[in-house]
């Protein structure tokens, strides 16, 4: 298939879920056009890696004025802020050129809510054309969550219960527009669909879960796991990992601190905030920023430790941790998107009790966690290879082709 790939941020190693669908469409023969836009000399940079991988790539520089610009200019109407972020005129205009040519695309893939107007702009002007939406996560349901725990500062909270009825109206609108939805856990899509007014028709809603990079990511043998190190990761500036980092380090460990004095916590990912990097005035916790590769850190911890207090879709670094074949210790909430057996492939545990003794009980017997980290490891590699989440997404493509050909009446 010819596909335009739309995205409104670069598809790099950190936004692991485009990077690694889109590499895959390249290798699995499909012509891939990748339309995005950034703001500063790194998003160029990852532009061209991209580039350099996948035949074509459309960049558009997309000012941070713009941004605000284009959010303070919706603020009178009931049009969510996400969805004008990241809007840019000159790309929207490139992508309708270039979809008018007769024979140059079959579909055309809108990733997230930022990504969403593009979706309705191709549709408001080439309505024949197939246009798949990967929401990615039910936003509002985020948006619930964060609002409930009051999270991400004073900005943060205002934003938050600015948007969230802003938010549910789009999506619950958004999900009849297209021709397909992706979603990646089955949580986020009844969320998607509880958004649906009364008697509207929706397009098909399919959970398309994200995948790990197998051949990065992998066990390591040669690396001996410390058996009084945790570790946590994941971009330390997103609120909901400043909520589970803040968390773990009031409530959790002194619990297993309580029994194992020399456990050390390693908080590790870029742009921690203030708040995230005071954790490391006790000794015993390090926070690490920005680091070239996460992988030694996985490989060396006794467990991971993911404390979910709120969120959406599935935890990357869940997939990551057990792809690597570290155990790791969550909470039931992070369930619902994996396909696993609890004690099995890795621990869950709900409550602050509940959650350090689970932890313990992994930093106390080392061969329990060497079973539960080879179980989780292949679980991954049977479930969430990027390859076969690929080939299933190209299925969902094909249903949305069908779908544009088949007359209304047979919808």
């Amino acid at each position: 298939m010819k596909i335009a790939y739309v995205v409104p941020y670069v598809p790099n190693l950190i936004r692991t879920r485009p990077y690694n669908l889109i590499l895959q469409l390249a290798a699995l023969g499909h012509e891939v056009t990748v339309f995005t836009l950034g703001s500063g000399g790194q998003d160029v940079k990852d532009a061209e890696a991209l580039r350099s991988r996948v035949a074509r790539v459309v960049y558009q520089q997309q000012p941070l004025w713009r941004s605000l610009w284009n959010s303070l200019m919706v603020v009178p109407s009931r049009r969510p802020l996400q969805t004008v972020y990241s809007w840019n005129p000159r790309l929207a205009g490139g992508l309708i050129k270039q979809l008018s040519t007769p024979g140059a695309f079959d579909l055309v893939h809108v990733e997230h809510l930022r990504g969403s107007r593009y979706g309705q702009y191709i549709k408001s002007k080439l309505p024949h054309v197939p246009v798949v939406w990967d929401s990615v996560d039910c936003i509002s349901y985020l948006f619930e969550q964060a609002s409930r725990h009051g999270t991400g500062g004073w900005f943060g909270k205002f934003v938050t219960r600015f948007e969230l009825n802003r938010t549910r109206r789009m999506e619950g609108r958004l999900i009849g527009e297209f021709d397909h939805v992706l979603v990646t856990s089955e949580t986020d899509r009844k969320a998607l669909l509880g958004l649906v007014p009364a008697g509207a028709r929706t397009a098909p809603v399919s959970v398309l879960p994200n995948g790990v990079d197998l051949d990065f990511f992998h066990p390591n043998p040669e690396v001996q796991r410390d058996a009084e190190t945790l570790v946590f990761s994941g971009k330390m500036s997103y609120h909901a990992n400043v909520s589970m980092v803040k968390y773990l380090a009031a409530e959790i460990m002194p619990r297993v601190w309580r029994e194992r004095s020399e456990v050390r916590l390693v908080i590790v990912g870029k742009d921690p905030t203030p708040e995230v990097r005071a954790l490391g005035a006790d000794p015993r916790i390090t926070v690490t920023g920005t680091v070239e590769d996460i992988r030694p850190y996985l490989w060396k911890a006794a467990a991971a430790v993911v404390p979910l207090v709120y969120g959406a879709g599935i935890q990357n670094k869940i997939l990551e941790a057990m792809a690597c074949g570290t155990p790791v210790v969550t909470t039931s909430r992070t369930l619902s998107a994996l396909e696993v057996t609890p004690g099995r492939e890795l621990l869950a545990a709900d409550g602050v009790e509940a959650f350090s003794q689970a932890v313990l009980s992994l930093l106390n017997d080392n061969q329990k966690c060497s079973e539960i980290g080879a179980a989780g490891s292949a679980y991954v590699q049977k479930r969430h290879g990027w390859n076969a989440i690929t080939r299933k997404m190209s299925a969902h493509y094909q249903d949305a082709i069908h779908r544009i050909a088949l007359p209304a009446r047979l919808l």
